[in-house]
C-alpha cells in the first residue's frame, strides 16, 4: 500500500455514505500519475457514460488548476474522453488509433437507410470514409447471429468494417494500426444524400440507395 499526501481544495472533496472522500474529478487527477494517458481515458469514458460525472465536470476543473502543476494531463483527457463509449477495449482501440496519428473516429454512430431502417452501429466510425470498426469480445460472441446480419447489412449499403480482439489491440498493435490506416487510404469519397428528416438527438447517418449508388447523411445532435 501507499499512501501520498497533498493538499485538497473544498471543492475536491466530497462525503460518500459518511465518509470523506476525493471527487471523482480529483480521483481521475491523481489516477494520471499512475496510469498510462489511455488507461486514464478508458476509466473517464466510462464514468461519463454511466453519468457519475459530466464533461463540464472536467473542463471546470481544468480551468480551476489552469496554473497547477499536472493539469497538461487532465486538459489530454478532456480532449479525448467520449462519453459514448461503451466498453473499455473500445476506448483502448480508439486511442491506439489517435495515438499513432490516424484521424480520430466518431463512436457509436448509428447507421440507418434513407427510410430511417437501423442497419448498425460500429464502435467507431469514418464517415468520411465509409469504414466502421468493431471490437468483438464476449458481448459479440453471445450475439453472433445478429451481429452477423447487421455486418450483412452495412456491407450491402457499401460501409466496409474492420473487427479487432482484445488481442488483436493489445498483442498486435501495430498491424492493428497497419488495417485501418490502409483502409482509410483506400476509401473513396462517396456522394451525399440530403434526408429531410431527423430521426433521433444522437448522431446518425442515413445511406441511400439510387441509380448514382450509395450515398451518406451525418445527422448531429440539436
Amino acid at each position: 500500500m501507499r499512501v501520498r499526501r497533498a493538499a485538497l481544495d473544498d471543492w475536491e472533496v466530497v462525503v460518500r455514505r459518511g465518509f470523506k472522500t476525493t471527487s471523482l474529478v480529483r480521483t481521475l487527477s491523481d489516477l494520471c500519475r499512475d496510469l498510462s494517458l489511455t488507461e486514464t481515458v478508458v476509466v473517464a469514458d466510462m464514468a461519463l457514460h454511466a453519468g457519475l460525472i459530466h464533461r463540464a465536470d472536467l473542463s471546470e476543473w481544468v480551468g480551476r488548476r489552469a496554473r497547477r502543476k499536472g493539469v497538461g494531463i487532465m486538459r489530454q483527457l478532456l480532449d479525448f474522453s467520449e462519453a459514448a463509449a461503451e466498453s473499455p477495449m473500445e476506448t483502448r482501440l480508439r486511442m491506439l488509433l489517435v495515438l499513432k496519428g490516424l484521424p480520430r473516429p466518431e463512436v457509436q454512430v448509428t447507421v440507418r437507410d434513407e427510410r430511417g431502417s437501423f442497419l448498425g452501429r460500429p464502435d467507431l466510425y469514418y464517415r468520411e470514409h465509409r469504414l466502421g470498426l468493431e471490437y468483438d469480445g464476449e458481448t459479440h460472441r453471445a450475439s453472433l447471429v445478429e451481429d452477423n446480419r447487421r455486418q450483412n447489412r452495412l456491407l450491402l449499403a457499401d460501409v466496409r468494417l474492420l473487427r479487432f480482439t482484445g488481442a488483436d489491440v493489445l498483442r498486435r498493435p501495430d498491424s492493428v494500426v497497419a488495417q485501418v490506416r490502409n483502409a482509410l487510404a483506400q476509401a473513396r469519397p462517396k456522394t451525399v444524400f440530403t434526408s429531410p428528416v431527423r430521426v433521433s438527438p444522437r448522431v446518425h447517418t442515413r445511406i441511400g440507395q439510387s441509380d448514382a449508388g450509395s450515398a451518406a447523411e451525418i445527422i448531429g445532435p440539436d
